[in-house]
């Protein structure tokens, strides 16, 4: 392992009972897998494979967690790594950082996430101590675009979301968001400028501390790299509509950027975030199960993906060797045996 980066990334990992709504999202094999999904992806962000979750967390037809490709960029390149319990529902092994979260209800109780101020508060503080130059803010939780659909309308911004399924299911999610927002009495753009009332009755608790952690980080002088696709843009909204205006980035995958329904890229104009694209080249090993999920339009992004990549790019790493790094910690991780 080479440290060729002062980055400091840190993973938001929690739950909602948004993901428990049939065919909301592929982030586990099945839904009673999704609750452990992103205590595993700690884990694998952390030590290389599962040592605590009773999961692997692949989708329904088998495609692994973006979290295999992150642990891959951490292992070419080198970067300290912090994990937040931004609500998670099962324990992880993984070392985390306490900021109060309890798991997110489902988005159409009139308060999904009645902790949303106090966990942005301490995701705040945290992020203003933290010594690093570079922040890489990530996340993992299931039926997360969902809330971030449900975040974004209650603060009048497009209605732009990707989706971990190769097809998008924007008519449920729409449907889900709407019924949310009559639940907690909210029209469109109800909750603009009041970010954590947003969270607090639209949301999950992972933005909370994702958007706290940023606006701590770039209170602190901090470089803020929003890692990820529609989820880190609504964090960014989030920011925004505390009235942070300087530079923020949002570092994505060619995926995400790929997916026509998502509309990342005119999100990222609306909300002023210089956008990173990167393109992982999966194509070069496209029969190995580690990227066929990816190709075939599932996944897209999630735990940082398209951030360590920028960093991996950032390094000049050999993308043979990335992708080699790739297919070394999928195969650790496909043959983890997990408690019964």
């Amino acid at each position: 392992m080479t440290d060729d980066t002062d980055a400091l990334f840190a993973l938001a990992a929690g739950t909602t009972r948004t993901a428990a709504i049939d065919g909301i999202s592929a982030a586990g094999a099945d839904p009673a897998a999704m609750a452990h999904t992103p205590a595993a992806d700690a884990e694998i962000l952390a030590y290389g494979r599962p040592v605590r979750a009773p999961v692997v967390p692949v989708s329904p037809t088998g495609c692994p967690t973006p979290a295999v490709v992150t642990r891959a960029v951490r292992e070419v390149v080198g970067f300290d790594v912090v994990t937040l319990d931004a609500g998670l529902a099962e324990p992880t092994g993984a070392p985390t950082v306490d900021v109060g979260a309890a798991p997110g209800s489902d988005v159409r109780d009139a308060e999904p996430v009645p902790d949303a101020g106090d966990v942005f508060a301490a995701a705040r503080r945290f992020g203003a101590d933290l010594p690093a130059d570079r922040l890489v803010v990530a996340e993992t939780v299931p039926a997360g675009t969902t809330t971030a659909m449900g975040v974004l309308a209650a603060l009048g911004e497009r209605r732009a979301v990707s989706s971990s399924l190769p097809e998008n299911p924007l008519d449920l999610k729409r449907e889900v968001v709407d019924d949310a927002l009559a639940a907690s009495g909210l029209g469109d753009g109800d909750l603009a400028g009041r970010p954590t009332d947003a969270v607090r009755r639209m949301g999950d608790p992972v933005l909370a501390a994702v958007s706290g952690l940023a606006v701590g980080a770039l209170a602190g002088d901090a470089e803020v790299v929003l890692a990820g696709g529609t989820q880190l843009a609504a964090a960014g909204a989030l920011v925004r509509h505390t009235g942070v205006t300087g530079p923020l980035e949002l570092a994505t995958t060619s995926f995400v950027t790929a997916d026509d329904s998502a509309a990342v890229r005119g999100l990222a104009a609306d909300l002023d975030l210089d956008l990173t694209v990167t393109d992982p080249g999966f194509e070069a090993r496209e029969d190995h199960p580690a990227v066929a999920g990816y190709l075939a339009g599932e996944a897209k992004e999630g735990v940082g993906m398209g951030g360590a990549l920028s960093l991996a790019a950032d390094a000049g790493v050999d993308h043979d060797g990335l992708l080699d790094a790739v297919e070394d910690v999928y195969d650790r991780v496909a043959g983890t045996e997990v408690a019964p």
